[in-house]
């Protein structure tokens, strides 16, 4: 008979429900975890130029490195980490960065050409905002997030310009990408969103592209400023053909003369009916709106 106090066979397994995630995790712990092949370097520098290095600098983290004025050519860093490292006038060229993570680093006039950066992310880093022309990622997707993550970089170091820079080619790639969703016939977009999936991508691609027509997803003074005088055409047109002489040029010029004061709810030089006047002040309310967002934003990130 087994003493009471005698702990079982079994004792360090917790009891969990057997096929469940967490059960076989608990069970066999040295099965399921094993150690990787990530190895940590620490407090080292760059003595001379690295090429030709297609693994031994792959699989590692990047404690406190350091380089100067050195060239790096061909070398393969994938799914590496680069913290608190720092990297003075230096050349990469041809070298990948797929899957890297820079924390802390300064890449101080250090330069990029040829290199791959799908899936890196930035974080805290000084780095100069050329990379997100010359260095992003071909596929749409993968620019969008390489652009999104530079963005929030830019934003934690409070380089103003670089957000701008940063968000503007964001919006390019989102907006390429939900195009090729719904219309590109490329293997990737034809197996993520075959048949009926397409509808909501293009419901979505038309959201984002009526919004950037009117003011650049908050982002383009300049467009808002363009659909405030569409819509002061439009009152132009409207008063002449409903109080004027549709057939003569000088009614328009002096219908949009006065579309300003329609527009404002200064004037009404004509009885418009209801709902024109209230579509009139329902676009000047959004376009208040759309104005005190972009300012608000603009000058949120000096």
């Amino acid at each position: 008979m087994m003493d009471e106090n005698q702990p079982s066979e079994n004792a360090n397994v917790e009891a969990t429900t057997p096929g469940t995630a967490a059960g076989i995790l608990r069970r066999t712990p040295r099965e399921a975890l094993l150690q990787g092949n990530r190895e940590v370097i620490t407090d080292l520098y760059v003595s001379k130029m690295v090429e030709n290095e297609p693994k031994d600098y792959a699989f590692k983290v990047y404690l406190r490195l350091n380089a100067k004025k050195q060239t790096l050519r061909n070398v393969s860093f994938q799914h590496s980490v680069f913290d608190a490292c720092y990297f003075n006038n230096c050349f990469f060229d041809s070298c990948d960065f797929t899957g890297c993570r820079f924390i802390g680093c300064n890449l101080h006039l250090s330069a990029f050409s040829g290199c791959k950066f799908e899936y890196a992310v930035f974080e805290r880093c000084q780095i100069d905002d050329d990379i997100l022309e010359r260095e992003a990622p071909r596929e749409e997707n993968l620019k969008m997030r390489f652009a999104r993550s530079l963005r929030m970089n830019f934003q934690q170091i409070g380089d103003a310009k670089a957000v701008n820079r940063a968000i503007s080619q964001e919006l390019k790639a989102t907006l390429s990408y939900l195009k090729k969703s719904w219309s590109s016939s490329e293997t990737y977009y034809r197996d993520k969103y075959p048949g009926w999936k397409k509808v909501p991508q293009f419901i979505k691609w038309l959201e984002f592209r009526t919004l950037d027509v009117i003011w650049g997803n908050g982002e383009n003074t300049l467009k808002l400023l363009r659909a405030i005088l569409v819509v002061h055409l439009l009152i132009a047109v409207y008063d002449t053909s409903q109080f004027g002489n549709p057939w003569d040029l000088k009614a328009y010029l002096g219908s949009l003369a006065v579309s300003p004061g329609v527009f404002f709810g200064i004037s009404s030089p004509h009885p418009y009916p209801i709902w024109f006047s209230s579509i009139i002040a329902a676009t000047r309310l959004v376009g208040f709106a759309f104005l005190t967002a972009i300012l608000v934003k603009r000058f949120g990130r000096r």
